[in-house]
């Protein structure tokens, strides 16, 4: 699965997050692309990324920061130590 993520660093959210199937690939890209246009366009920074996973539980484990903060993140680190 393919994963759009729009993340907006300054509020530490997730302002979009959409799946895609693998045969979705270019639709995906073709998403990301829009998406990147119209921030660049309206001076908005905000990451754009497309992620290959096998589930949205995966992408939610590999990139923690896209979904939680740095205290959640850090208590979670000591709570498996």
């Amino acid at each position: 699965m393919l994963f759009l993520i729009e993340y907006a660093r300054s509020e530490g959210k997730v302002i979009k997050l959409k799946s895609f199937s693998d045969s979705e690939q270019a639709e995906a890209q073709k998403q990301k692309f829009d998406i990147e246009l119209a921030l660049n366009r309206s001076g908005i920074e905000h990451e754009v990324v497309l992620l290959d996973a096998l589930d949205e539980a995966a992408i939610r484990r590999t990139h923690r920061r896209y979904f939680e903060d740095l205290a959640q993140i850090a208590e979670s680190m000591n709570g498996t130590r």
